[in-house]
């Protein structure tokens, strides 16, 4: 793992970690999705927030549960650094590991149903996601916006998850997705 992918990493973590415990848990997991729907406004039986409850619950079974080394049912920032580091070091894996829960969240957050997140749907999931200021969330939006139509389609925004999770290039804006960081 690169230096740019531990500080990436830590920034989710401290998204990750809701309940600001120092340790990422399936109730974690559950309530990172569980504020988004609610940001949305979007009803909790409705058909896209079942698929991101179920996304994540795949996400936590097949991602983050087995880097819990210890067995305690909690993954603290060492185990997930280190279960990213064996998890997410294939980038091929990307559409079985994190698409489908991008999916899950592109139409979450794509709340007028266009098939694109313009800009304060960008702001607005990501800020609840990282903390994520809104001048930084605007100029990674803007970069991100590689086709400059004002907002991402799905393909902008899996390549941007994809750079987050398995890229290491200091300068890609989706580096920044979860908040910015100097290293």
């Amino acid at each position: 793992m690169t230096q740019v992918q531990d500080l990436k990493y830590r920034q989710w973590f401290r998204g990750a970690d809701v309940d600001g415990d120092g340790v990422i848990t399936r109730q974690d997991v559950r309530m990172m999705g569980e504020r988004y729907i609610a940001a949305r406004g979007a009803a909790p039986d409705s058909a896209t927030a079942r698929r991101l409850t179920d996304g994540l619950d795949a996400f936590w079974t097949g991602v983050i549960e087995p880097m819990d080394r210890d067995g305690d049912g909690k993954v603290d920032l060492r185990e997930m650094t280190e279960g990213f580091r064996t998890a997410l070091a294939d980038p091929s894996r990307y559409p079985q590991q994190v698409g489908p829960v991008a999916d899950c969240y592109f139409d979450l957050i794509d709340l007028d149903g266009d098939d694109r997140v313009d800009q304060a749907e960008f702001q607005q999931i990501f800020g609840l996601a990282g903390n994520v200021s809104p001048e930084d969330s605007a100029a990674v939006f803007a970069a991100l916006d590689l086709d400059g139509s004002g907002g991402l389609d799905r393909a902008e925004f899996h390549r941007a998850l994809a750079e987050f999770f398995y890229g290491d290039d200091p300068d890609d804006p989706a580096t920044h997705l979860f908040g910015r960081f100097t290293g």
